[in-house]
């Protein structure tokens, strides 16, 4: 795509009164980094198929690994990124821990990203 494939206004005009409502309604900076570093997360093949895995049980390393026919470093690789973007949580049992999905928003983001898609 160049920038001729794209509709662009025949004369350059701001439009203050817009601008002006954008900027009262634009996030801090630090809050759009904080957002695209969250989309980044997802931005993985590998994290989208943990959290899949978390959508239906909690489960173990052990469990990841098997279930996606991977190591269980490589799984504990991307659940440190997961558990860093909040987006997973564990508790310990005895010798085991235990991955779940952090809340509800986790289900919710996905399953919009797949309506759109979907479209």
């Amino acid at each position: 795509m160049t920038v001729h494939d794209i509709d662009c206004c025949d004369t350059y005009q701001v439009h203050d009164d817009l601008l002006k409502t954008v900027n009262e309604k634009m996030p801090e900076e630090s809050e759009l980094q904080d957002l695209a570093d969250l989309f980044k997360v997802f931005g993985d093949f590998t994290r989208i198929r943990i959290l899949f895995v978390l959508f239906e049980a909690e489960v173990c390393v052990c469990d990841l690994a098997e279930a996606l026919d991977m190591t269980q470093s490589a799984i504990s690789h991307q659940l440190k990124i997961l558990k860093q973007a909040r987006l997973v949580k564990s508790r310990r049992e005895g010798k085991s821990v235990f991955y779940s999905l952090a809340d509800g928003h986790v289900r919710t983001i996905i399953a919009q990203g797949r309506d759109h898609i979907e479209e």
